[in-house]
């Protein structure tokens, strides 16, 4: 049978002096490490957070500045363009009147030929039909 006595107060004396010297040498350490840990994973996760929206918006204002790069090399890339053919354009006007001079040139030349060949046989053409005339009337006669 359990006697309660003077022992009985004394283990429950020493049953709590033991939970406090446990909980001021072993407990309260122990938490106050678990709190620590606790704050920094939080102040980690807080950093993480931060940097992945720092990363969202660097990576954002990458692609925006590559899509306005590549908008600005399709307007240079037209203004290239329409330079390269306007200047077309004024070679190959350059090179039509130039074609159109030497045409009217050699026209001018070959109408100047016919009508020396023209003049030149004019005057032969009376030398040629006597000879013809002759050789006719030779050979007829």
């Amino acid at each position: 049978m359990i006697k309660i006595d003077a022992s009985l107060f004394i283990q429950i004396i020493n049953f709590l002096f033991l939970i406090w010297v446990l909980n001021l040498l072993l407990y309260k350490p122990i938490r106050n490490i678990l709190i620590q840990r606790k704050d920094k994973i939080k102040n980690m996760e807080t950093s993480i957070e931060s940097s992945v929206k720092d990363a969202s918006e660097k990576d954002r204002s990458f692609y925006e500045g590559i899509k306005n790069a590549r908008m600005s090399g399709i307007k240079e890339k037209e203004n290239i363009v329409k330079i390269a053919t306007d200047e077309e354009k004024k070679i190959i006007a350059q090179i039509n009147e130039k074609a159109s001079a030497n045409l009217n040139e050699i026209k001018s030349k070959i109408l100047k030929e016919r009508e020396e060949v023209k003049k030149v046989l004019e005057l032969e053409v009376d030398s040629f039909a006597g000879a013809i005339v002759q050789k006719i009337l030779g050979r007829v006669n």
